[in-house]
């Protein structure tokens, strides 16, 4: 993954991110030598919110089929959660 410091985005502005993005979908950011942050462009965060969500549609289903549920009215579940 290509790593960019947090001076060079303070010198050169938001051309340095881009200029990296064009050969990776993601760009880290240092500071002080440790990784902070990572970039990236719309698309693949989109692409990666989309992943995150069929995995979470995936794991219900299978809550689901396996009865990993429970069955109850507004009152028991505010009872149970607020225990």
């Amino acid at each position: 993954m290509n790593t960019i410091t947090a001076n060079q985005l303070k010198t050169k502005g938001v051309s340095i991110i881009e200029n990296n993005l064009h050969d990776n979908h993601e760009l880290v950011i240092t500071i002080r030598g440790k990784e902070k942050f990572v970039v990236m462009d719309m698309q693949h965060y989109n692409y990666l919110r989309e992943c995150e969500l069929t995995n979470a549609l995936h794991e219900t289903m299978d809550d689901y089929k396996n009865e990993k549920f429970i069955t109850e009215n507004v009152e028991e579940h505010i009872k149970r959660i607020t225990k």
